[in-house]
Order: structure tokens, then C-alpha cells, then sequence
């Protein structure tokens, strides 16, 4: 029988994925429609990651310190819903790069830790990581889908006003989630340093990155592609709603699977199937040509995502949970982010969208080949 808690922290993380899917899945739209370059707007998408490069361990480091996850929560979704409301009085690039840092710095650690908050409550409450992650794929999927809609008849020049709904409803069911009772060890700012001395965790974390970066490119990049192309808005959201859809199916049948391998061969079977998945991309000539490649998100990102998250944790101390989560979440999205963002854009301006997914397919193929040798040295993950 699930708990209470247990479906109010599913809401929570349909509405929280929500708002970062519109974020991730128009904003470039939005950015191009203002009038903006192709390097302007990576280099946009790109300030948003790196301001979770110092905002996910600043927040993972106070919620293993105060033993809080809530707490947080509530206040970077506070952040979130007055950095929305500011951002609409904004029309500058300059001003567009100081409210996308600052948008990121609240919005970052809202999954991050939330994510964190599914594994402690998954254990507890003996059901599986996936069945309740599902909830954020679901969101990210159906608002993906509604959003390309809504944008379509209300004009993606609007796009903050559905942005603020998701996080307005974010943070009223943020305040009825529970958190889940930890380790008393006390936590210092030394502890947390500490692991980055971790040497399994920072190679583990090296290699994952170039399989990440090809992620993180396309999620920038695909409504971009899809309008090159000749697609609609509206077929944007169709497209991340076929992936997300696929993604929340393994989420919800990881009882069934998860088992069969160890998480590390998991993560390479994922890593291979990146490198087809780009490849094909590279050859899309028209707009529904990328719909039927979507499906394929479920068995790269959702396989990807659950069995690395389980790597983590395996390498991580207890009582530096929520630290190495987010530690692990601002690698695959904050850093990640910025290289695909930066060099997408610049990718883009000297040849084409085409010639990018290309590129990030030999990304995957390079960090594949490195868990490959991750996993000789440790073959007990």
C-alpha cells in the first residue's frame, strides 16, 4: 500500500519537471523569435547551467547540513516564482543572461533534490525509484505536449505565464511533501569537499559527462531542429512528449527490469544506444522523421538516469547523500549544459544542426568506450 506522502511527492514532481520543461524545451524558441543569434542564444542556455554548477552543491550541501529537503525546496521555489514574475519586465540580452542565472539558481536544485528526496523515500517506504520518478517524466511530457499548444495560440512570446503557473503549483505542493528522516552525523563544508577526492566518483563522473553532453545538446537544440526543418511549435511538444513518455514507461517497469544486470552495464547498454540514437538524428530530413526516433529516449535517458543515479549512491557516504546526488545532477545537466549550449551554438552557426548530432553521437561513442574501461576496474557496480 503507497503512503499519502508518497502520491504528494509524485504531484510535486509533476509540476517541478513541468516548469523545467519549458524552460529546457521552448525557452530557445523563445530566445530566436526575440531576434537572437544561434551563439546568443547557446550562450543563454549555457548561463543557466552554470549557475547550477554553484547553486546544486550550495543546496545539496544545506540539506545534508540542516537535514531538510523540504525546507529547501520551498525556498528555491519561492525563488523561482519572483524570478518569473521579474523576467517578464525584461527585453535586453543582457538582461536575458542575468535573469537566466539567476532563474537557474532557484529552478536547478528543485529536481535535484527532489530526486534525492525519491531515493530516501523509495527505501523507506519500500516502493521503487521509479515508480514515483515516473511522475516527473509524466509532467515533463504532457506539459511538453499542452505547452506547444498553448504557445501556438497564445504566442511563444508568452511563455512565462505557463512558466509561473507550473511553479506557483510547485510550490503549494511543496509544502505538503514529507522528508525523510537521516543520518545525525553532522555535516561540514571539509565532508563535502571530500568528494571530490573520491576517485571512483570523479572517473565515473568524467565519463558520464560525454554521454551527458550529447543529452543535454539535443534537449537544448531539438526545437530548434524541429523548426529548421519545418516542423511547428505544437510538434515540438509532440516530440518531447513521445520521449518523455517512453522515459516515464521504464520508470514505471524498473521492478521488472533493474534487476536482471548490475546498474554499470545498464549505463553502457544506454551509452551504445545514444550513439545510434544521435546518428539517426543526423540523418533526419524532415520534422515527423524525429517523432519515431523520440521512443528511443526511454531506453538512453530513463535506463541512463536510474541505473547512474544508483552508481552514486553506491559511491557516496550516507550521510552526504543529497550532496552526492546533486553533485552528480549538476555534472549530466549543470556542466554538461554548458559545454552543449556553447559549442552547440557555435556548432550550428559554422555548418548545421545536422553536422551537431553527428558530433554528439561520437560524444557518446567516446564516454561509452570509457565506462567500458570503468567497469573492468570496478566490476562489482
Amino acid at each position: 500500500m503507497v503512503n499519502n506522502s508518497v502520491y504528494r511527492l509524485m504531484a510535486y514532481l509533476f509540476f517541478t519537471h513541468s516548469t523545467i520543461t519549458i524552460i529546457n524545451g521552448y525557452f530557445p524558441v523563445f530566445f530566436k523569435s526575440q531576434g537572437l543569434t544561434g551563439s546568443q542564444v547557446g550562450l543563454l542556455m549555457a548561463i543557466g547551467p552554470s549557475a547550477t554548477i554553484i547553486a546544486q552543491p550550495m543546496w545539496g550541501y544545506l540539506s545534508d547540513k540542516y537535514k531538510t529537503i523540504k525546507k529547501m525546496i520551498i525556498l528555491a521555489l519561492v525563488g523561482v516564482c519572483l524570478t518569473a514574475t521579474t523576467f517578464m519586465f525584461v527585453n535586453s540580452y543582457i538582461g536575458y543572461l542575468v535573469m537566466m542565472f539567476i532563474l537557474f539558481f532557484f529552478v536547478s536544485p528543485t529536481t535535484a533534490l527532489g530526486d534525492s528526496l525519491v531515493q530516501k523515500t523509495s527505501i523507506q517506504q519500500n516502493v521503487s525509484f521509479g515508480r514515483i520518478r515516473l511522475w516527473g517524466s509524466l509532467g515533463f511530457a504532457i506539459t511538453s505536449l499542452v505547452v506547444g499548444y498553448v504557445l501556438t495560440w497564445i504566442g511563444v512570446e508568452h511563455i512565462l505565464y505557463p512558466l509561473l503557473l507550473m511553479a506557483v503549483i510547485g510550490l503549494v505542493m511543496a509544502f505538503s511533501i514529507k522528508d525523510v528522516p537521516g543520518t545525525n552525523k553532522p555535516v561540514t563544508v571539509l565532508d563535502a569537499l571530500k568528494l571530490t577526492t573520491n576517485s571512483s566518483l570523479m572517473l565515473f563522473l568524467l565519463f558520464v559527462i560525454f554521454i551527458s553532453v550529447s543529452h543535454r545538446t539535443n534537449d537544448i537544440y531539438l526545437g530548434l531542429y524541429v523548426v529548421e526543418l519545418g516542423g511547428p511549435e505544437a510538434m515540438i511538444g509532440w516530440a518531447w512528449f513521445i520521449g518523455v513518455a517512453a522515459e516515464a514507461l521504464v520508470f514505471a517497469t524498473t521492478a521488472y527490469w533493474y534487476k536482471k544486470w548490475s546498474p554499470l552495464s545498464f549505463v553502457i547498454f544506454a551509452g551504445v544506444l545514444y550513439v545510434f540514437r544521435w546518428m539517426l538524428m543526423g540523418f533526419a530530413w524532415s520534422p515527423w522523421f524525429i517523432l519515431p526516433i523520440q521512443i528511443s529516449h526511454g531506453l538512453t535517458f530513463g535506463v541512463f538516469y536510474i541505473a547512474a543515479f544508483q552508481i552514486v549512491n553506491k559511491l557516496t557516504p550516507e550521510h552526504l547523500q543529497a550532496t552526492g546526488h546533486v553533485l552528480f545532477i549538476t555534472v549530466i545537466f549543470g556542466v554538461a549544459g554548458i559545454i552543449g549550449s556553447l559549442l552547440g551554438g557555435y556548432i550550428i552557426e559554422l555548418t548545421s544542426i545536422a553536422t551537431l548530432y553527428f558530433l554528439i553521437s561520437g560524444s557518446a561513442l567516446l564516454g561509452t568506450v570509457g565506462l567500458l574501461f570503468f567497469q573492468k576496474n570496478r566490476p562489482e557496480m
